[in-house]
């Protein structure tokens, strides 16, 4: 299976504390999911398409996902390339 590295657009929310909490996904085709639950907040690298940054363990529709914040403003997913 591969994977490619894809930029999204994310609502999320920056608290007093200075912890930001991402609250939706929206893919560049406009699908948005909202973010069910954070679960964890580290600084790792994608092992699947590449990049580095904050990692944040999401659940998104009742699975969990990495979603990457690289401290640019910028944040992507490691997202599945159809076989062909």
């Amino acid at each position: 299976m591969e994977y490619k590295k894809v930029y999204v657009s994310v609502v999320a929310e920056h608290n007093a504390d200075g912890s930001c909490r991402p609250r939706a996904i929206r893919l560049d085709t406009g699908q948005r999911f909202d973010v069910d639950n954070t679960k964890q907040c580290c600084r790792a690298a994608g092992t699947k398409a590449g990049g580095s940054g904050l990692r944040y363990t999401v659940t998104v529709c009742g699975r969990d996902t990495y979603l990457f914040d690289e401290g640019n403003g910028r944040w992507f997913v490691e997202m599945k390339v159809p076989d062909t």
